[in-house]
């Protein structure tokens, strides 16, 4: 239903384009049984974790970019659509006055200010556990707004935006997709659940490490780490407060929870 959504400008139909004026999709599904079906740079087809569905049910494959990934969802019997809205191009004409790139911490959480005002940016990564124990998960972006054409973060790369391994758990990410790729953000949580941490401690390991590494440079940046244990825990960590998530039980009671932070606020 995001990816649908003309209103949601980091996911799907209505994303902002990167810098050149083209609208650009990433996403990734995983299943405990080792498959896995990712497409980055995809444009044109509105629901990109379906033709992501595709590339692993239907191909050797487990990536397919660009052009390629079009041409595979189109033969497959996608929709071919125009996914810059006029309010997205609007944006993107507003920010090529200034040509300013610059992503801001929590942006999705404020309320909009005038078009192209400010990058808007988060990703969907969904952890799924059935009544059998059996672990699933899916991510889909539609990546930083203006971004360098071409760019593709870490949302499609399985390992960085999203990782899952059976008897284990499951990760995903959101935030500034280079931060969590340098450090293959998702498989290190995972790598942490297998040696004994749990969902929580395994998401504030990463974090910290991203600032380890990184110091002063992610000064600012949003990074924030999501993870389902096999047993059902949750956990979630992030650099700045102002990334929620939600978790749903088999019975429908489903809750939005603040994510705890290493820093309170940014700077």
């Amino acid at each position: 239903m995001p990816e649908a959504d003309p209103t949601n400008h980091s996911v799907g139909y209505g994303g902002y384009p990167d810098r050149d004026g083209h609208v650009t999709l990433d996403a990734i599904i995983m299943d405990e049984d080792g498959r896995v079906g990712a497409v980055a740079a995809l444009e044109d087809v509105v629901h990109a974790i379906s033709v992501a569905r595709l590339v692993m049910e239907k191909t050797p494959h487990t990536l397919l970019v660009g052009e390629g990934a079009t041409r595979f969802a189109l033969a497959q019997g996608m929709q071919r659509t125009k996914l810059l809205t006029p309010e997205a191009e609007q944006a993107w004409r507003e920010w090529l006055k200034t040509a300013h790139y610059q992503p801001v911490a929590n942006i999705e959480n404020r309320l909009p200010g005038p078009p192209g005002s400010s990058l808007n940016h988060d990703t969907i990564g969904i952890l799924a556990r059935g009544l059998d124990g059996h672990l699933a998960a899916a991510c889909t972006t539609s990546g930083m707004a203006f971004k360098m054409r071409g760019r593709v973060g870490d949302s499609p790369q399985a390992g960085s935006g999203l990782f899952l391994e059976k008897g284990v758990g499951a990760a995903a990410s959101t935030g500034v997709g280079e931060e969590v790729t340098r450090i293959a953000g998702t498989a290190r949580v995972i790598a942490s659940m297998r040696a004994g941490l749990s969902p929580q401690k395994a998401c504030e390991e990463a974090v910290k490490h991203i600032v380890r590494l990184r110091g002063e440079a992610i000064k600012g940046m949003q990074v924030g780490f999501l993870a389902l244990g096999h047993d059902g825990r949750v956990g979630a960590y992030a650099l700045l407060p102002g990334f929620t998530y939600a978790v749903t039980r088999h019975s429908g009671a489903a809750e939005v929870l603040p994510s705890a932070s290493l820093f309170a606020q940014p700077g």
